[in-house]
This record gives structure tokens, sequence and C-alpha cells, in this order.
């Protein structure tokens, strides 16, 4: 495997680099650096920025608004993505429903909706997980009953990101409940502002309003927002988990997440007086992640020339979604073992209003809160104990 970018290659690499340290917009920098909880519009402004310049849906087709990019750019483009740190346009709009519609969609459907998703004008959630119907997703007992040219939809839906802020949603509903759970299932999308919808928030362990519970009592859904065949839905789930299967590994970032461990290990001190990284027993468990994270790469590389030779995302999404986000989950897990006693939660910040400010270094604020964050890593998506069957399965014929 040639592994060297030709002239072309580096020159957009190079463009890309400039683009994103003279328009990165420095007031959302200065929030991430201070560790600010980010609002909708925070969110939003690097993907309108993106947008004007063509280059906020890097595998999507020219025809629909995409910028024609070869596997190889798209690497280098999220190459420096994470190497400026910049925040990760939002998945669920872009590299979820997105590829979806445009793939199962009716002209009509694609006309309506995609020019909103790439402008970022519709922000969207993803309606899967139930109680009871996660991992094990085509259980899942949401209903919708047709009644003319209508779906009636009831159910409850969990762990539905953002949704605080979406203006619609993909949700999987279950509109025939006699056929055999993956045959039953429809794909709908849902206009959140829809009377019956109820968004109530669940608060995560670092504090933060992230996740949300999804209610639906009778809400009326237009046929014409379900997507593909009627009891057909499970297809659409299975193509959407495997693109976000594959987003999920997280190579570039998780890069990035080691060079910044590695800084935090040079500035921390071991009980001896030495930077922590000097600490040979530290050091062994930075080198195994490294290395594991160099295999990883070399996997997602092959994945990728696999796709530009045509071949969809197979079970090589779910390797590197499994291995992706356990890695995700070590990076965080030496950090928070780098700052020690500093990351303990109460640290973090004191009540509004006070004069305190955190106590500690400031790489040691946000450590408690984002290896509880992370811990999700290996659940959503579908969970790893699924995907290793997948594996076993469809790799090893077992």
């Amino acid at each position: 495997m040639d592994l060297a970018f030709t002239p072309e290659e580096r020159a957009f690499r190079d463009e890309v680099r400039a683009f994103i340290a003279d328009n990165y917009p420095a007031e959302l920098r200065g929030k991430q650096d201070e560790g600010e909880e980010l609002g909708k519009e925070d969110m939003l402004s690097w993907h309108r920025i993106l947008y004007r310049k063509g280059w906020v849906a890097p595998a999507w087709p020219t025809e629909y608004g995409g910028p024609g990019w070869s596997a190889t750019q798209r690497y280098i483009f999220s190459e420096e993505l994470a190497r400026a740190d910049t925040i990760p346009v939002l998945p669920f709009g872009i590299n979820m429903v997105g590829p979806v519609i445009y793939t199962f969609g009716t002209p009509a459907q694609k006309e309506r909706f995609l020019p909103r998703i790439l402008s970022g004008d519709d922000w969207w959630c993803q309606g899967y997980s139930e109680p009871g119907a996660g991992s094990d997703l085509a259980s899942l007992r949401t209903r919708a009953e047709r009644v003319g040219d209508h779906y009636v939809v009831n159910g409850q839906k969990t762990w539905t990101t953002l949704a605080q802020h979406a203006d619609w949603g993909f949700f999987l509903v279950r509109t025939d409940p006699a056929a055999k759970p993956q045959e039953g299932i429809s794909f709908l999308l849902i206009d959140m502002t829809s009377p019956g919808v109820t968004v109530r928030p669940i608060i995560t362990l670092g504090g933060e309003h992230e996740v949300n519970e999804v209610w639906l009592e009778n809400v009326k859904v237009p046929v014409e927002n379900r997507i593909f065949e009627e009891n057909k839905g499970w297809t659409c789930a299975k193509f959407l988990l495997a693109h976000e299967r594959t987003g999920i590994a997280g190579v570039a970032r998780s890069k990035r997440g080691i060079e910044r461990l590695k800084g935090i290990a040079r500035a921390e001190l071991d009980d001896t007086g030495q930077p922590l990284l000097a600490n040979p027993f530290f050091r062994r468990k930075v080198a195994e992640l490294e290395c594991d994270l160099t295999a990883l790469e070399f996997t997602e590389l092959r994945t990728l020339a696999g796709e530009a030779s045509g071949k969809g995302p197979g079970p090589e999404s779910s390797l590197l979604k499994v291995k992706g986000t356990e890695i995700q989950q070590r990076i965080t897990e030496l950090v928070l073992e780098a700052v020690g006693q500093y990351g303990a939660p109460y640290f973090r910040a004191f009540p509004e209003g006070s004069n305190e400010s955190p106590i500690g270094p400031a790489h040691a604020h946000r450590a408690a809160p984002t290896y509880f964050n992370m811990r999700k890593t290996s659940i959503y998506g579908g969970s790893n104990e699924i995907q290793r069957n997948i594996i076993a399965k469809m790799v090893l014929g077992l």
C-alpha cells in the first residue's frame, strides 16, 4: 500500500489547513479553550461556514451538493479538522439521515429535505433507541398506525441526542406488529414541532443536557414522510448504522487526543517528582495505545480504499466501531489517571455567582465529565457486544 500523498493531495491538504486557520470562529475557539458549554448557534456556526465553502458534506455525491472528493481527500479533510481541534459537524443530518434520503428517498423528498440538511436550516435528531430496545433495536415498540394519508405514532424514544434543539427527527416505528421484528418496521421523518411530541431532558453525570427522552402521543405524520417502503425500514436502518459506525471510529480525533494526553503527562509529575510521561509504567500504557491506534488507522485506510472502488461499508464498520470506541475510552481513562485528584468533578466549578475559581490546572477541569461522557461510545451505534456478533458471523462465518 502506497501511503505517500501525491503533489495534488499535498496541495489539497495545504488548502484545507489554510482555510481552517483563516475561517474557524475565534469566539468558538475561545469557548472550547475555556470548556464552556456550546449552544445551538455555536454548533451551527462552523457548519454554516463549511456549507458556504461547499465542504460540509464530504461524502455526498456531487448531484446532491457534495464536493466530489476522493476517499483520500476525505481522509485528509478529517485529519486536518482533528489537527485544528475544530468542533465536529453534527452527524445526524449530514452523515446519517442525509445519505438515507438520497439513497432511498423519492425525488420530492430529496428536493424538500436535502438542501436544508446541507445549509443547517434543519437540525435533526435520531429516534432509534427505546427503553428495552437499544442493542436489540428490532424489538422496538413505538407504533405507527396508518389512518388514510397519515400515520398516528405512539411510543417513547430515549437517549435522543440534542433533541431539545431539533426541528426534525428520523424515527424507526413498528407498522406491522404481526410481522417478524425486522420486517415490520418503517422509517419516518417527524416534525419535532408536531402536536404530541414531548422532549424531556436527561442530565448526564457531567451535569450536561445532551440527551433526552422523546414521547410521541398520537402524533400525526404524513405518509409522504415515510422513507422507502412500508415495513422495509430495517433496510434503511442497517444502511444508516453502517455509515454511523464507520464514523464513530474517530481515528483522527483520537490521534489529537493522544497528543493532548502526552502534553498533560509531560506537565504532571509522578510521586518521584519526574514528569509522568517519563514514568515507564505510564509511558508503556501510552505506547500501547499509540500502537493500537496506528493499527486502527491502517484498517480505516483499507476501508476507505474499498469505498473508493465502489464497495460500501460492510463488516469492517463494526470492527472500526469496536476498536475505535475502546481507544477513545482508554484515552479519557489515562487523562483522568494523569490529572489525579484534580479530575474530581467537584473541583471543576463552583456555584454561579461565586468568586472562586476551579481548583487545579486547566487541563484537569474537563477530565471527569469527558470520561463519564465517553462511557457511551461503546454502546451507541449498536453496542460493541453486538458488533462482535456481526464480525463473528460475517467475517469468521461462525
